[in-house]
């Protein structure tokens, strides 16, 4: 549904095809328009050459546990917690990625949505995420929907994404392991502190791989926010009866020169932490998604020096990163409260220069101006490969994407 909402947006089918086929894998995807209900979406199927289709979907019965008329057979990828000779491990999918002829930016998306996707079957069957297993055909049915899901967020050049609480249908699903409710066990652990609301229809409205997605991709989850909206589409699920139609809604906009939004600072006082352990702690909280963290230096109770420790996150990130800095510094609490921000317009390109490809920021001022800022780490492996001053490598960066503005 998303990869179709993509494509309903303006992905164009031959730039994804060509991204594809850099993961070297078996498979053909079909995209048709259909009706859902008064509208029109792409529908997209992942069909493995050789299985038959009910089969490479492997479709189970849904169930609604207060009434068995509404009743529904969907497709949904299993997930296993032990080995198969028929599957794929998350161990494997990963080295696929890794290997794959994927541009860094898509590569780096899937692998995050995989590793979402992992983490969360892991502790849901009490098994080690390396050992979290796809069958064969729904591993590459999932390995095409995410990476594809990657490549269009990044062909169409979105640079931020929000969305509206995730609605959850109600009902269970009849699967090889027996009977589950909805949403599954899986899909409610990827859900945890990001905001939810009822349906109110008996569907598995949130797969697994949905909610991997979306907790991997989404900036905020928020009503829709104000920008100059330039296309809508729409992605297109199994057709079913009920009260509303199947499917995605994607908006594509711009916000503009400024732009609003809301962020959560998290706070905490350190007097007995190793300094030399800060490395660590910050590198965990950008690993998990923190917008900016910050160390001052601060005088404690009794006279003892410290630190304060300030990370600026997305509200719906709040939990995920108060538990990283409780577990990986001495504190006992975290302090939260929220702020708005206002934001200048930017974007990243890559520049072509003597010393390869290095990222660029383009902020537009209010004025009109725009500044530009080579990427720091793009730039120090660069010095580093070439054996020049990390200062001549972001000094022709950002003269070479001055001049892409003349």
């Amino acid at each position: 549904m998303f990869l179709g909402a993509m494509l309903d947006l303006g992905l164009s089918r031959k730039q994804l095809d060509l991204d594809l086929a850099g993961l070297g894998v078996n498979y053909k995807l079909r995209v048709k328009k259909v009706a859902r209900g008064a509208i029109a979406a792409r529908y997209v199927e992942v069909l493995i050459p050789g299985q038959k289709k009910a089969a490479a979907k492997q479709k189970t019965q849904r169930v609604d546990t207060h009434s068995h008329d509404h009743a529904h057979t969907h497709a949904h990828t299993q997930v296993h917690p032990h080995a198969h000779s028929h599957g794929k491990s998350y161990r494997e999918v990963r080295d696929l990625l890794n290997k794959a002829d994927l541009e860094t930016p898509i590569r780096d998306r899937s692998l995050a949505i995989f590793e979402a996707m992992a983490i969360a079957e892991g502790k849901v069957h009490d098994v080690a995420p390396e050992d979290v297993h796809f069958h064969e055909v729904g591993a590459v049915d999932a390995i095409v929907d995410i990476t594809g899901a990657a490549i269009g967020l990044e062909r169409l050049g979105i640079e931020r994404v929000t969305a509206t609480p995730v609605a959850l249908g109600h009902g269970s699903v009849q699967t090889e392991h027996g009977l589950l409710p909805l949403p599954a066990p899986a899909t409610m652990e990827l859900l945890r502190g990001i905001p939810t609301v009822p349906a109110h229809v008996a569907w598995e409205t949130v797969t697994p791989t949905g909610a991997a997605i979306l907790r991997t991709i989404v900036d905020e989850f928020s009503q829709l926010p104000a920008m100059t909206m330039e296309q809508n589409g729409h992605g297109a699920g199994n057709d079913r009866p009920g009260p509303m139609p199947n499917i995605l809604r994607a908006v594509l906009g711009s916000a503009g020169e400024r732009s609003f939004d809301r962020i959560v600072s998290l706070e905490c006082n350190l007097d007995d932490f190793v300094p030399e352990h800060f490395d660590y702690l910050m590198e965990r909280l950008f690993t998990a998604g923190a917008l900016d963290v910050s160390l001052q230096n601060i005088q404690m109770k009794k006279n003892r020096p410290g630190f304060l420790v300030r990370v600026l996150a997305r509200p719906d990130q709040r939990i995920e990163l108060s538990e990283i800095m409780m577990t990986e510094s001495t504190t006992l609490g975290v302090r939260t409260v929220a702020w708005d921000r206002i934001v200048l317009p930017r974007h990243s390109e890559k520049v072509a220069t003597p010393f390869g490809r290095i990222a660029v920021k383009f902020v537009r001022k209010s004025d009109g101006s725009i500044d530009v800022s080579a990427e720091y780490d793009d730039c120090k492996r660069a010095a580093r490969k070439h054996e020049v001053s990390l200062r001549e490598v972001i000094r022709a960066a950002e003269q070479i994407a001055l001049d892409t503005l003349e």
